[in-house]
């Protein structure tokens, strides 16, 4: 399967038309669809941390670049384990990312009661398949979490993600209140807040994001996902939501980012709930750039530009990754339904 950063008519092309070109084949692929007082305001949350404030808790679990394999891939037309399983082999395998003896967190989004048909939380097979993946490349301890909007349970269960997971030998984690630490973020607007304990410990961490609309944002994709590693009112980091995510994707820097888009709520989301606005698309996008990963997805969905998405270009400016997912060396594979 040829790279589509090394085609002939993209190498000769400007870079605008590679990048039109990029998005052509992404839609054959079935990806197109249709300061100091709000600081202090937002780190003044009503939830009482467990512990002392944990300072310098930032952790960078991103790997080394690669030039052999490509930063993204978009795997289409297949079933979701074996569509996870190409995306990793194009990425140089699971070994690349997890070592032996590595605690791997797996984060998918479980925030809502619903099922998976209706697209508002990650596909379950997509979660059981990275648990598979990351015992292979011989982790001691692979840990599926999130921190849920609804009620924990109801989502773990509802979504099928603890019931799939679990059979793969996963930790199954529901939050509760005593693990969560206060944590200095070091962000602009996100400074003192309540973490899950979990992501503090970790060796990695995978981000598993469904891509699907918000009705804040337009979409919610890799980095809006960081959410569910906080405690405390989340819904009030919606003054300053741009800010926010990009304090967050700073703090979590992840070693790997999948974007579900197997099925896609194109429409009311975060939570969704009917099944007309969820579109079959059996498609993965992955790589390690969680920038471009994130530009990528939402102009090939909901066809928004990087400047309808001010988070991005914050993320970007604090060198956390590239608006320009056109340059990027990019694999596209088509799978089969078959697969």
């Amino acid at each position: 399967m040829a790279n589509s950063h090394h085609q002939a008519d993209a190498a000769s092309s400007p870079l605008v038309d590679r990048r039109a070109a990029l998005l052509r084949l992404l839609r054959l692929a079935g990806l197109s669809a249709g300061t100091a007082a709000a600081g202090y305001w937002l780190s003044t949350r009503s939830a009482k941390p467990t512990d002392a404030l944990v300072a310098g808790a930032r952790r960078d679990h991103t790997i080394a670049a690669n030039p052999q394999f490509p930063d993204l891939t978009v795997v289409h037309d297949g079933a979701p384990a074996a569509m996870v399983q190409r995306a990793l082999q194009e990425l140089g395998g699971i070994q690349r990312f997890i070592s032996r003896a590595d605690v791997v967190i797996v984060k998918p989004n479980i925030a809502w009661d619903r099922t998976p048909e209706q697209a508002a939380n990650t596909n379950p097979e997509v979660v059981a398949e990275l648990v598979r993946q990351c015992w292979s490349a011989g982790a001691k301890k692979v840990i599926v979490t999130d921190v849920s909007c609804n009620d924990p349970r109801r989502c773990f269960e509802r979504s099928g993600i603890a019931a799939a997971a679990r059979q793969l030998g996963a930790e199954i984690l529901l939050p509760a209140s005593e693990k969560f630490k206060e944590v200095d973020l070091g962000g602009d607007i996100l400074q003192n807040w309540p973490v899950y304990q979990p992501f503090l410990e970790a060796d990695k961490i995978i981000n598993v994001p469904i891509a699907k609309h918000h009705s804040l944002t337009g979409c919610t994709l890799g980095m809006k996902n960081w959410y569910g590693i906080l405690g405390g009112q989340r819904h009030r980091l919606h003054q300053r939501i741009h800010e926010s995510l990009a304090d967050l994707a700073d703090f979590v820097r992840p070693t790997l980012t999948l974007v579900d888009s197997y099925r896609v709520l194109l429409r009311n989301g975060p939570t969704g709930g009917n099944l007309e606005d969820v579109l079959l698309k059996k498609t993965l996008v992955a790589g390690t750039d969680p920038v471009a990963l994130d530009a990528y997805v939402a102009k090939a969905y909901w066809n928004l530009e990087p400047s309808a998405l001010p988070y991005l270009k914050m993320a970007a400016d604090r060198g956390l990754g590239s608006l320009q997912f056109e340059k990027l060396r990019t694999q596209i594979v088509a799978l089969g339904s078959n697969s």
